[in-house]
């Protein structure tokens, strides 16, 4: 709380989300793979295929969260909403665990 009440810019509560990222040999193993993905709840999930035909496979949550808590230096928020944030990323970490 005494770094927020000293900031002088815009300050930002983020908490990222699990992202894994796969290597894959053959397109159908990557689909296969986001299928289990999707699946399994990770909905923000992917399949890239980069020059050369890299195959990658990105497994990611939609557990993000990213809340502004000063504007030019001035508190948005209180001490108790900051509080409940990191409640929340806290349980949000849990699940990605």
């Amino acid at each position: 709380m005494a770094a927020l009440e000293k900031a002088t810019g815009d300050v930002v509560f983020k908490f990222e989300p699990f992202v894994l990222h796969v290597l894959c040999r053959e397109l159908q193993d990557a689909q296969l793979l986001h299928s289990v993905a999707i699946d399994s709840g990770f909905r923000n999930s992917g399949i890239t295929v980069g020059r050369g035909g890299k195959i990658t496979m990105a497994v990611r949550s939609t557990h993000c969260l990213e809340v502004p808590l000063t504007h030019k230096g001035r508190m948005m928020v209180s001490e108790e909403y900051i509080e409940f944030l990191v409640h929340v990323a806290n349980q949000k970490m849990e699940e990605n665990i």
